[in-house]
């Protein structure tokens, strides 16, 4: 079984990734966890104006701080799994991740580091609900 984690650094990315290894390490055959961390894409011409180089560094520093606490959980694990780094819209970029790495099942937080932090659930958590081919678990 593969189970695929939306990652974004924040507190409930990180308690929906620890949600998810303690469901695969009770399975009768460990389940693969697949982390996937999606950085927004820049706005038209901002990589032009700063350079491709400085782009892909701020890629690059957005990912570390969005799968640090992953690394971190992940490291001693002995549950299999990967980090993906995806740049795109974050519910896109994650629904084509379930069909490209065959997930079995998303868990996922219920908001993150968006722009509306008091929203009850998130609209990336929403459109994944709608759009999932998968069953998605929301953690709070």
């Amino acid at each position: 079984m593969k189970i695929l984690v939306p990652v974004d650094g924040s507190d409930t990315s990180t308690r929906a990734l620890q949600h998810a290894h303690a469901l695969a390490k009770r399975m009768a055959k460990p389940a693969r966890l697949v982390v996937v961390a999606v950085d927004d894409a820049l706005f038209p011409g901002v990589e032009r104006r700063i350079g491709a180089d400085a782009a892909r560094q701020l890629h690059a520093d957005n990912f570390a701080r969005m799968l640090a606490p992953a690394r971190k959980l992940l490291a001693r694990s002995k549950v299999e799994s990967a980090c993906v780094e995806l740049v795109g819209d974050v519910a896109d970029c994650v629904l084509a991740a379930i069909g490209k790495h065959k997930a079995d099942l998303v868990v996922m937080g219920s908001r993150g580091n968006g722009a509306i932090k008091g929203a009850l659930i998130g609209s990336v958590s929403l459109k994944l609900l709608a759009n999932s081919p998968v069953p998605v678990t929301i953690v709070r």
